[in-house]
């Protein structure tokens, strides 16, 4: 009875989903050049936790002939949001984004090698918020593939009580959709040197941010 239950609120979150996007009216900001991006090249698109709802949509809609994958915490929470996202057609990863989730890493790494872009929350699923975490830096360094940074802007909205001030869009609203400047990350050889490379890239996100 439990699972009947769990698949029946998941389609029904994918259906109230689909409809919440069709009140919304979407513009895009593409900095990357990302929706006219040869397929055969690959991308980790970077977006932080608390504008993550509608990203599934935005794949679909702007890049559609692009398999991706997402990784998603093993957490209760993200059991729901992981067959959520697996309707729309994209892979799931289960595991950690820090760099010490070795099996997601890995797993990551093969997601990229059969030709999926990644799309990772890297200040999630706990925070601190806007704080991001060296997983994503590792993970770009060992597959030697650029990241995309990527930021949702709403004309109007609600924030959930959770860590991250989590946005929902209200219905009717403007969604404008901004991929950023595809950026490198350097190899590194000290931890000082990844640090930076940290900073740099958690720098190059908050640039796209104009309301926290």
């Amino acid at each position: 009875m439990q699972r009947w239950s769990h698949r029946l609120l998941v389609a029904f979150g994918f259906r109230l989903l689909q409809f919440w996007t069709r009140t919304l009216r979407f513009e895009l900001d593409d900095r990357a050049g990302f929706v006219t991006k040869p397929e055969n090249e690959r991308v980790i698109g970077a977006l932080w936790h608390n504008r993550v709802l509608l990203l599934p949509h935005v794949a679909r809609h702007y890049v559609p002939r692009r398999p991706s994958a997402a990784l998603i915490s093993t957490s209760r929470d993200g059991a729901w949001l992981a067959q959520l996202v697996e309707r729309f057609g994209v892979a799931v990863v289960r595991g950690s984004s820090s760099r010490k989730g070795a099996t997601a890493m890995r797993q990551l790494g093969d997601m990229i090698a059969a030709g999926r872009d990644l799309a990772i929350t890297p200040d999630g699923p706990r925070g601190p918020v806007y704080q991001l975490g060296p997983g994503i830096v590792f993970l770009a360094q060992r597959s030697e593939t650029p990241v995309l940074p990527m930021n949702m802007e709403y004309s109007s909205c609600w924030r959930l009580k959770s860590w991250d001030r989590f946005i929902l869009p209200k219905p009717f609203s403007t969604v404008r959709v901004i991929f950023g400047p595809l950026h490198h990350v350097s190899p590194t050889s000290t931890d000082a040197e990844f640090e930076s490379e940290r900073l740099r890239l958690q720098n190059a996100m908050m640039q796209i941010i104009e309301r926290h």
